[in-house]
């Protein structure tokens, strides 16, 4: 482990994070953490732990790390579109070159719903932003 230790730590939560402060300036040398918060990076919402009150530098540090949280799950969100678009492409040539009859039975409702609501979507979407565009161009 390095020598320098960061002053928090993040346990990642379904919704956001537990966050410790980080201290390592004790007499046995441990690394010691108190958790000072919980976090919900859905809303924002910071909960300090207990009756304890956050400093400012406390609270910099959690604003800070939700920043960089949310843009690594927006990277993240669009890193799996990109994939399920792969998917797609993978299953249609596996439809094309290897599935049999009763493979093709099993998913093909499943999919063409499927398809058919994303595509739904897509359509309405696209019609919005171009009217969108007229709308700006006029």
């Amino acid at each position: 482990m390095g020598a320098e230790l960061p002053d928090y730590y993040f346990r990642v939560r379904e919704n956001g994070a537990a966050v410790f402060r980080v201290d390592t300036e004790n007499r046995q040398r441990r690394i010691e953490m108190d958790q000072i918060a919980v976090i919900n990076i859905k809303n924002g919402e910071v909960k300090p732990q207990g009756d304890r009150t956050l400093t400012p530098e406390d609270l910099a540090e959690i604003e800070r790390w939700m920043a960089d949280r949310r843009a690594l799950l927006a990277r993240r969100d669009i890193d799996d579109i990109h994939r399920a678009v792969d998917y797609l492409n993978i299953t249609t040539q596996w439809v094309q070159s290897k599935a049999s009859d009763e493979q093709l039975e099993e998913v093909t409702d499943a999919l063409l719903l499927a398809m058919h609501d994303l595509r739904s979507l897509l359509v309405r979407k696209k019609a919005d932003r171009l009217l969108k565009g007229q709308d700006a161009a006029e």
